[in-house]
């Protein structure tokens, strides 16, 4: 019988020392460091895609959009992560005694990829919906058209809708504004 391996813990602050001396991104996830497998053309173009429709359809509104980089802090599962793409209500809010982590995004879009998709549609949603000013979730397949839409109605209560085909769009309920979907996976070759 191999015995089993024990999983090291971190404090934040050991894990901010790590993160900040690396050259690659890591999540946190209730004291354990989750190391970030980087992402394909594919999966670049799309997040690029979507924060770029959303600069141009917010421009001049009291938002803050970020791609890829931004880390977002979860209390209440103790989580550090790195949403593909994200929203946030001005004034942007931080993680208290830091200048470069956000709590207050309300909406989150993840580019789906073969080693994370169950995670962000599972686990990782779960830890999203424990954000009091998060109202949208975006899923977006990478390999080919498919879109899962969330759109929070009430408390405890999300609304799902899916897109397959690049001619519909939809409707963005936080900002009020209108999504292509073939916009969203424009310049991408399904491999």
């Amino acid at each position: 019988m191999t015995p089993a391996i024990e999983k090291q813990i971190y404090t934040p602050e050991e894990y901010f020392e790590l993160e900040l001396a690396s050259e690659t991104r890591s999540e946190y996830r209730n004291g354990e460091i989750i190391p970030m497998t980087g992402g394909t053309p594919n999966h670049n173009e799309i997040a690029i895609n979507l924060a770029s429709i959303l600069k141009v359809a917010l421009r001049g509104q009291s938002y803050r959009i970020f791609a890829t980089d931004q880390r977002l802090w979860i209390p209440t599962v103790n989580l550090h992560t790195y949403p593909d793409v994200m929203v946030l209500e001005k004034p942007m809010q931080l993680q208290a005694g830091r200048k470069d982590t956000v709590i207050n995004p309300c909406f989150i879009a993840e580019v789906l990829s073969k080693s994370t998709r169950n995670y962000d549609r599972s686990e990782k949603f779960v830890s999203y919906r424990t954000i009091e000013t998060l109202r949208e979730y975006l899923l977006i397949d990478q390999y080919n058209f498919h879109v899962e839409h969330y759109i929070k109605t009430s408390d405890r209560q999300w609304l799902f809708s899916e897109y397959n085909d690049p001619a519909l769009s939809l409707s963005c309920d936080v900002f009020q504004c209108q999504i292509k979907i073939g916009d969203l996976y424009e310049n991408i070759d399904f491999v």
